[in-house]
């Protein structure tokens, strides 16, 4: 036999419940809007290419066509470049456009026409307005060290994008002009990093 007070409980949740989805209901009816997105993964924790490209992923699923644009990492031989390139070419489009981080180089002309190369072809995937998501993979870093002009970024986002088109920026220390525009912003935050304990960059994990 149950216990009086385990049916009390039982029937209060069941009826918080039935509250909390008749809410969320109302609240899902009322959206009914569609649009590009503008979406920037930014912060000092790991994951913000990570998630653009599970959202690349989902893309794929649904057959979206969509495109890369790698702005840093283009020397690493990355496992979502792989995947992509080798398996689902016909909807990904993928350009691996940056030589590696900044410090790797030490040459900021070559950065500097690395960034612009990779911004030139990101525009020109972003007005195609066949693809469905275009990720400008690291393009904050490039926006960080000035590689790349901001006010034109923001300007191209704002009157160039088609309006069904998503757009992912990815990078650390995302500048506020790109902020104020976006739709969703997602902040990564640090907590604890394996890094820190002298673990080593592994594939699978950071590439």
């Amino acid at each position: 036999m149950v216990p009086e007070h385990d049916v009390a409980d039982e029937v209060r949740h069941t009826a918080k419940m039935a509250r909390k989805k008749a809410a969320r209901d109302r609240l899902m009816a009322e959206k009914s809007g569609e649009k590009g997105l503008i979406i920037v993964h930014t912060g000092a924790g790991k994951g913000k290419s990570s998630s653009a490209f599970g959202m690349i992923m989902r893309c794929v699923a649904h057959g979206f066509p969509c495109a890369v644009v790698q702005f840093i990492k283009g020397a690493w031989d990355t496992g979502e470049r792989r995947l992509l390139t080798t398996h689902f070419g016909e909807l990904c489009q993928f350009y691996a456009m940056g030589e590696g981080f900044t410090w790797e180089t030490q040459d900021r002309a070559r950065d500097i026409a690395a960034a612009q190369a990779g911004w030139e072809k990101a525009k020109q995937l972003i007005g195609d307005s066949s693809l469905r998501m275009v990720v400008l993979d690291e393009i904050n870093i490039a926006l960080r060290y000035d590689y790349l002009d901001i006010n034109e970024v923001v300007a191209f986002l704002q009157t160039s994008k088609p309006p069904l088109t998503h757009v992912v920026l990815t990078g650390r220390n995302a500048k506020q002009e790109l902020i104020d525009i976006a739709d969703l912003v997602t902040e990564m935050t640090l907590v604890k990093h394996h890094f820190a304990a002298g673990v080593k960059a592994q594939p699978g994990i950071e590439f």
